[in-house]
């Protein structure tokens, strides 16, 4: 088995879960039922795996993930994972910070954003729409308190409507949760 990454990268990473992940030829009805709404068609994640031990919430969750992240209009993919990104990147999801950068970069093709926002962190001098987006993603994670009419103002002046803040919102949010789990179930691996 390969060591832990503790370092931002966009490296290919594994998760290797504490947690025992169900297995697809033992998994129950209901469980198999709950896994056949993954976001993608492809394989299935030691992640969703193990969330599957779960199948009554995974079965919520998945739907919802996919929604958040997947759905048509609204703010762009790109937003979206920027959204994600600034979200592991202050929870320090290693993992899903790698996931959600490299999505960045191959939606919208600047790695000079991630580049930033890995070297600077909090920091990070963005083009000022990603700035925003990152910005607002930081606070709302950091500080979920403290935001307010400022945030929003940033915002719409970068030309966001309701539905665009919402899904803004709502891909920070499902972050949050998403890497509090990935750390209490298992940590990121360079894959092999």
């Amino acid at each position: 088995m390969s060591e832990a990454v503790h370092e931002f990268t966009l490296a290919p990473l594994d998760w290797q879960p504490y947690v025992k992940p169900v297995k697809l030829d033992e998994a129950t009805p209901e469980q198999l039922e709950a896994l056949k709404v993954t976001p993608s068609n492809t394989k299935v994640s030691n992640y969703v795996l193990v969330l599957a031990n779960e199948a009554e919430m995974l079965a919520e969750r998945t739907p919802l993930f996919n929604d958040i992240m997947y759905s048509e209009g609204g703010l762009s993919r790109g937003g979206r994972e920027i959204g994600a990104l600034a979200a592991s990147f202050v929870n320090r999801c290693i993992y899903c910070a790698s996931v959600h950068a490299n999505r960045y970069i191959q939606l919208e093709k600047r790695p000079e954003v991630v580049d930033e926002i890995y070297r600077r962190g909090p920091d990070a001098d963005l083009p000022d729409f990603e700035q925003a987006l990152f910005n607002f993603g930081v606070d709302l994670t950091a500080h979920p308190d403290n935001v307010g009419v400022y945030q929003f103002y940033h915002l719409r002046e970068i030309g966001l409507d309701d539905l665009e803040i919402l899904d803004l919102i709502h891909s920070i949010a499902i972050f949050g949760w998403a890497n509090r789990l990935m750390h209490t179930l298992g940590e990121p691996h360079l894959k092999e």
